[in-house]
């Protein structure tokens, strides 16, 4: 179990949505520290005021603005968060963008680019940095946020897909490595399904509801304390590969796609304004 009373959490993106929530979380259990990192300054003073204001968490949160995509930005932030706070003893990559529900033949370079260096390439580079001191200190935790989309095609998602299948490669990847080292530093994968934070307003979904921003906040930090490996959210999504697995394309698609009516979800997509 990992317990994150007296702990210090980093969360990038933490200044908004589920991020902004599991931080409140983390202060309720009684983190030592909550570090946010983000890149909207507006967002990162309000939260820091309304955070302020949880049980007993007055002087305990620590924003800073930071490029989570730019390794030199990442590193002067973290040796500025150890100077002023102490080591990161759990870090939640959560940061995150989606653009538009265009096909790939359409997608700009400049959009593939921004989804996949926020997306994938970011939360390794802020785990580069973080990771050597918790293997010196053979404790920890890292918890990055990836999506059922991670698991599975969706239509005029593909870059976005393609950015959340990176980050459930690498962090399964990590896993092993870290169990062939004995070490007792944990990952956790998790790919929830949509979330209602706005992010991804206008999704269109017939079968499986949007995900409610604090059950879904909730059960993320659950799977963190229980250690788990990978956290699938609601829970069929733990099944994805099995089906595709067994199942013939045609079938597959037939009941993903036309019954269950997941790919066309972004039809209708508006996203946060």
């Amino acid at each position: 179990m990992f317990n994150i009373n007296s702990k210090n959490v980093l969360i990038t993106g933490g200044a908004s949505g589920i991020g902004k929530i599991m931080g409140r979380i983390c202060l309720e259990k009684g983190a030592a520290s909550l570090i946010i990192w983000d890149i909207n300054e507006a967002n990162m003073a309000a939260a820091r005021a309304d955070l302020g204001k949880t049980a007993g968490a007055d002087g305990k949160v620590f924003t800073y603005k930071v490029n989570v995509a730019d390794d030199e930005n990442i590193k002067a932030a973290y040796s500025a968060v150890r100077s002023e706070v102490g080591e990161v003893d759990l870090l939640i990559n959560c940061a995150g963008v989606v653009r538009g529900n265009k096909t790939f033949d359409q997608q700009t370079v400049g959009d593939i680019n921004l989804t996949m260096d926020i997306n994938a390439t970011a939360p390794m580079l802020v785990a580069l940095n973080i990771l050597p001191d918790m293997l010196k200190r053979n404790s920890g935790h890292i918890c990055n946020i990836a999506s059922a989309a991670g698991m599975l095609g969706v239509p005029k998602l593909s870059v976005y897909v393609a950015s959340k299948w990176a980050v459930v490669g690498w962090t399964e990847s990590m896993r092993i490595e870290l169990k062939q080292m004995k070490s007792k530093v944990r990952v956790t994968t998790v790919a929830p399904y949509f979330i209602n934070t706005g992010m991804f307003d206008g999704v269109n979904s017939k079968v499986f509801p949007i995900l409610k921003p604090e059950k879904t906040a909730a059960k993320i930090i659950r799977a963190i304390e229980k250690e788990k490996d990978f956290k699938g959210i609601p829970f069929p999504y733990h099944f994805i590969r099995i089906w595709q697995g067994l199942l013939p394309n045609c079938l597959f698609d037939m009941i993903f796609g036309n019954w269950f009516g997941v790919y066309s979800v972004m039809d209708h997509f508006t996203g946060r304004k």
